[in-house]
């Protein structure tokens, strides 16, 4: 027997899960029924000392759509570390940029917080959202079209709608079933994650230090017991980032306070590091007939200026805005016009971040003598001119 919705989600991680939050809290779009198919089960939990390896650096345009959800305080009461500064470096140089909140009248840049902090948080929201059924741990087999989707899932469950929304990640299924057209290759590159303490307080600060094997970035987490912790996010090329996951604790411990010029001290503890393989991925196009893609499903950026998650709130905040002007002036949800407005407001965008992530990867992987000049001349001009760091400040906060 086939269950029909108005709407099928399909991943309900952090960007499907708050897209379905964000549809559900619209007054105009309360009626509609949402399914969100999950493949996996619930978020792990972490707590005391123990911090998930996956984190977000939420700008503050992400935040308001996570209020507008109604979870950002709960988010805050669990773990969340506001950060007031960024400091970036060029590892191959002498230059660095400084920027501060107080630049642009702000009491923070943004929060870091682990990925499973907010999707518990969501989930947690969704039970109190009666049009929204999730179905979980379940996977999307095949998909069929004609004046609906139908889908069938794994646990022989079969689901028609009308609009298949995919949030399924930078492997998603949907994508590959409904043969989209992507532009990808390999950045050549692995990030490790892990969680590491260090012997001086971070100092509500963000750092990023560039170098030509590729960038580090240690960001800040919540002070525990008085020992300090960072996330860490080591993009580093492939030889380098085997020979680095290889290493016993001790040594990556020396490795990486090395590597971070010991800005925060000696790394005292690693937790256990994962190493992602780095690939650039851009859907051609992020609509078809009744099908839309958001998040990594459509875009897949480097991590560098962690703005992969914000990107795919982005996506939430334009899509959901779309249903609800459909519902509003009763135009079908799948109606292409729709589409076609979601499509004009993301595609856009993302693809003008992605270019600028891989311009930056270019240029600080170069070994030419006469690029390490030029790039650590205009990193001490940009850093001299203060309205133009404020724009550059905002802009990474979501503030226009």
């Amino acid at each position: 027997m086939t269950q029909t919705f108005d709407i099928v989600i399909v991943g309900a991680g952090l960007v499907g899960a708050s897209l379905a939050c964000t549809i559900a809290v619209q007054d105009k779009a309360k009626s509609l029924r949402i399914a969100l198919i999950e493949a996996g089960g619930d978020a792990q939990h972490f707590d005391g000392e123990h911090f998930d390896p996956r984190v977000v650096a939420l700008t503050q345009a992400s935040q308001k759509l996570l209020a507008k959800i109604g979870i950002w305080d709960e988010v805050l009461q669990t773990r969340a570390c506001a950060y007031r500064d960024m400091h970036v470096w060029d590892g191959e140089g002498t230059a660095d940029i400084h920027f501060n909140c107080a630049e642009v009248r702000e009491n923070h840049l943004g929060h870091i917080v682990e990925n499973s902090v907010i999707v518990i948080a969501l989930r947690k929201k969704i039970t109190g959202h009666s049009q929204i059924t999730l179905i979980q741990p379940a996977k999307i087999v095949s998909l069929a079209r004609g004046t609906h989707v139908q889908i069938e899932l794994d646990n022989g469950k079969s689901i028609a709608t009308s609009l298949l929304i995919a949030a399924d990640g930078a492997q998603s299924k949907v994508r590959e079933l409904a043969e989209f057209e992507t532009r990808e290759w390999d950045y050549g590159h692995k990030a490790i994650v892990t969680t590491v303490q260090t012997e001086l307080p971070h100092q509500a600060t963000a750092w990023q230090r560039f170098m030509r094997t590729g960038p580090l970035a240690f960001l800040p987490l919540t002070t525990i017991n008085q020992k300090h912790f960072c996330s860490i996010v080591w993009s580093a090329e492939i030889e380098l980032a085997d020979e680095l996951m290889q290493l016993h604790d001790a040594e990556f411990c020396a490795r990486l306070g090395f590597a971070f010029e010991h800005k925060l001290g000696k790394i005292i503890h690693a937790a256990e590091r994962i190493a992602i393989p780095l690939r650039q991925r851009h859907a051609k196009t992020y609509i078809q007939p009744n099908i839309v893609l958001v998040g990594d499903a459509a875009h897949n950026i480097h991590p560098l200026a962690g703005q992969g998650v914000n990107l795919g709130l982005l996506d939430v905040a334009a899509l959901a805005q779309e249903i609800e002007r459909a519902v509003d002036r009763k135009i079908p949800l799948a109606d292409f016009s729709i589409l076609r407005r979601y499509q004009r407001q993301r595609l856009a965008g993302n693809l003008m971040m992605m270019s600028a992530m891989e311009a930056f990867k270019r240029l600080f992987g170069s070994e030419s003598l006469m690029l390490t000049w030029l790039r650590n001349s205009g990193m001490r001009q940009l850093n001299s001119l203060t309205e133009l760091k404020k724009i550059i400040v905002k802009a990474a906060m979501g503030l226009h």
